[in-house]
């Protein structure tokens, strides 16, 4: 089972969070990833982010990274998109 918690923060209070599974063994990890990410966006109904350099270095080493302003094309009304893998097989 692939679970990855995604959190939306401002001034430092989670205002929403979700966790999405994914318990297919077609999907790659990066797919999941990617998939979990675009279902979490669709259902905070924001447009999904950009990854960065620096986003894809920081989920690399800790499963784990935030998407701020610069990842997003449009304004954004939180300060960060956090997301983070909790379980994978």
């Amino acid at each position: 089972m692939f679970r990855m918690w995604c959190k939306i923060f401002k001034d430092n209070h989670m205002i929403r969070d979700t966790v999405i599974a994914n318990d297919s063994n077609s999907v790659t990890r990066t797919g999941k990833v990617l998939d979990a990410l675009d279902t979490a966006c669709h259902e905070f109904d924001l447009a999904v982010p950009m990854w960065l350099e620096s986003t894809i270095e920081d989920f690399r080493r800790h499963d784990k990274t935030r998407f701020y302003q610069d990842n997003f094309i449009e304004h954004i009304e939180f300060d960060f998109l956090e997301i983070h893998v909790i379980e994978e097989d």
